[in-house]
């Protein structure tokens, strides 16, 4: 007599909706904000102390006035040694970039990685109606890519 194969029935697999990636789930929250009248060297220090890049210049009230990288530092290097003269306290206002791009809390993860690509930027900081909450860099896209399944690209 043959061995009858016998399976029982099999299991559904639901598959998982693919959920929207959204900036405001992989910015960076506490970020390291600095205001117009501190000096570019004390920003020179917590570039090093913290190890950032740079960070947004913000007023009394927290809102967005401009933004300082290690790139407007360089101008006073620079200037500096055109100058032959150490590096002076001159300040952020003076350095700063004041025409911010920004990009909206709700964006997607793929619109911001688009923005990135196009741009060049290094960082951008994130605004939810107006006020500063974030700031989302490169990095914090490609880890959250990086926790993405290939195919579906949807959250593991």
């Amino acid at each position: 007599m043959a061995v009858k194969s016998f399976q029982g029935a099999r299991a559904t697999i639901k598959k998982a909706k693919p959920t929207t990636i959204l900036v405001r789930d992989i910015m960076t929250k506490n970020m390291i904000c600095f205001t117009q009248e501190q000096t570019i060297h004390d920003v020179m220090k917590a570039f090093i102390k913290h190890r950032i890049s740079g960070g947004p210049v913000v007023d009394a009230n927290m809102r967005l006035i401009g933004i300082i990288s290690e790139g407007d530092c360089m101008k006073e290097v620079s200037d500096s040694r055109y100058f032959n003269m150490p590096i002076l306290d001159k300040s952020v206002g003076y350095f700063m970039t004041k025409e911010v791009e920004t990009l909206p809390a709700t964006m997607s993860l793929f619109d911001a990685a688009s923005k990135f690509h196009n741009s060049g930027r290094r960082r951008f900081p994130v605004l939810d109606n107006g006020n500063l909450v974030g700031q989302v860099s490169r990095k914090d896209i490609v880890i959250a890519a990086a926790q993405l399944r290939g195919a579906t690209w949807h959250q593991l």
